[in-house]
């Protein structure tokens, strides 16, 4: 995964490797002129040259054009998508972000939710589990806050381990104490960085998240 800081970087290094690829392509021009010219002036007259090898010169000569061209097109769409992904960049970095979270880091900093409970909720209850599976922490959620946060704590009287990855579940239940489903935290954060690997776009999050752009929700 790239993760993108500077587009003129890219757009330069773009441009150059298609000039380089240009110029390669003219010598290479050059060079086959030269060479079919010193064949032709060069000839056997009682055995000109092979009409079946000048046709595989001139494919294997189109062959390389294309093969230039091609190049050229395709270093022309890596550039227009770093300009995509540049502008996405100044559009989301620094900016408030939700994101759907089963699973996320302890950073040392309170994890900040929300949740989109199912209708009928009337009591939810946090349970948070560590790495090994076990459960560290369970809090019945204030149904009048619309913003919850975990500060580390742990039902042990100790604090979570600063980079630990947590499985957050929530379980919701109705007023007769039905079990309507576990849910996952909507996770409030902020974007770092925005990275991209196989086309795809990423964001990189203050809360240790990594996820998808069409994933997330500005907030």
């Amino acid at each position: 995964m790239t993760t993108v800081t500077s587009t003129t970087q890219t757009q330069t290094q773009s441009t150059a490797t298609s000039s380089s690829s240009s110029q390669a392509f003219g010598e290479e021009f050059n060079s086959f002129i030269k060479l079919l010219t010193a064949q032709v002036r060069n000839q056997d007259p009682l055995s000109p040259l092979d009409s079946t090898q000048f046709v595989e010169q001139l494919a294997t000569f189109s062959a390389l054009e294309q093969q230039v061209n091609s190049n050229t097109n395709l270093q022309s769409i890596a550039t227009m998508l770093n300009d995509m992904t540049g502008l996405l960049a100044s559009q989301w970095l620094g900016q408030s972000v939700s994101i759907e979270a089963a699973k996320a880091p302890y950073t040392g900093e309170d994890v900040t939710f929300s949740i989109d409970a199912p209708g009928g909720t009337e009591r939810s209850v946090l349970s948070i589990l560590d790495s090994s599976g076990q459960t560290v922490w369970v809090e019945t959620l204030d149904p009048e806050e619309d913003i919850h946060t975990w500060n580390g704590a742990l039902a042990s009287g100790g604090t979570a381990t600063k980079d630990d990855v947590y499985t957050f579940n929530i379980d919701t239940y109705d007023a007769d104490g039905t079990h309507l489903g576990t849910i996952s935290p909507q996770i409030r954060t902020k974007v770092t960085s925005i990275a991209s690997e196989n086309g795809v776009l990423y964001v990189n999050t203050a809360a240790g998240l990594v996820s998808e752009l069409a994933s997330i929700t500005k907030i």
